[in-house]
């Protein structure tokens, strides 16, 4: 397996999710020893940790990394959904990362034709139609194997998980800084929830940074619609 995927910000309100492709081009490079020492998943490491580990991954001219953003924007359009969403984010950060066939070569073959093998965090119930959907979405030629817990079995994506959960810490670092405190993003972060019903009640919608069509601002802009009808 030469490439790894994994995505991070699946379930926030707040922020884009964000996948990373790392990369390992070079055949006669082993990709277990390619990545550095103490890759985990990225929700069992320290943020320090993970901004550490993350920039020696992107230092590495052995490998090559890739990043998506699928943007809140994205995420409210009513002609898509999460898993699609996730496919496509796992497509655009190995499109981001050069791995077409051409560029790269590989060791399995699809079709008769040499193609690049990786794994991919499973973001859908079947590993199979997650692995086919993602090699159907990405512009290269490849072989595309999906697993659940991904991330907790194989060291490269382990590595691309650090990096994707990186790239959104790094946006939720900005929008602190120009909001103010609004937590990790997560609905059952009681700081969001303050945050968001907060700005509601200020401006009479949610913050542009927030997935509107999602449960969670949905039932706050109507507790803030109810509760202003209650004033006449």
């Amino acid at each position: 397996m030469r490439f790894g995927v994994d995505e991070a910000g699946k379930g926030p309100v707040f922020g884009s999710m964000w996948a990373a492709a790392v990369v390992v081009p070079d055949e006669s490079i082993d990709p277990e020893t390619a990545v550095p020492e103490g890759v985990d998943d990225s929700k069992r490491l320290s943020p320090a940790k993970r901004e550490e580990l993350a920039a020696v991954i992107r230092e590495d001219d052995r490998l090559r990394i890739g990043v998506a953003e699928i943007t809140p924007e994205r995420i409210d359009d009513p002609e898509t959904d999460m898993n699609t969403l996730t496919v496509a984010a796992h497509a655009e950060a190995l499109d981001d990362a050069g791995v077409g066939a051409s560029e790269l070569g590989g060791e399995d073959s699809i079709g008769g034709e040499h193609c690049l093998s990786g794994v991919v965090d499973a973001g859908d119930t079947s590993e199979e139609r997650f692995a086919r959907r993602v090699r159907e979405f990405a512009a290269g030629d490849l072989s595309v194997h999906a697993e659940h817990g991904a991330d907790e079995t194989y060291p490269i994506v382990a590595a691309a998980s650090i990096v994707a959960k990186v790239e959104r810490d790094a946006q939720m670092a900005r929008l602190a800084e120009e909001y103010g405190d609004v937590g990790s993003g997560y609905p059952s972060d009681p700081t969001t929830r303050e945050f968001l019903e907060s700005y509601v009640a200020d401006h009479g919608a949610v913050p542009p940074f927030a997935r509107e069509s999602w449960s969670t601002c949905r039932d706050v802009l109507a507790a803030n619609e109810q509760s202003g009808l209650g004033d006449f």
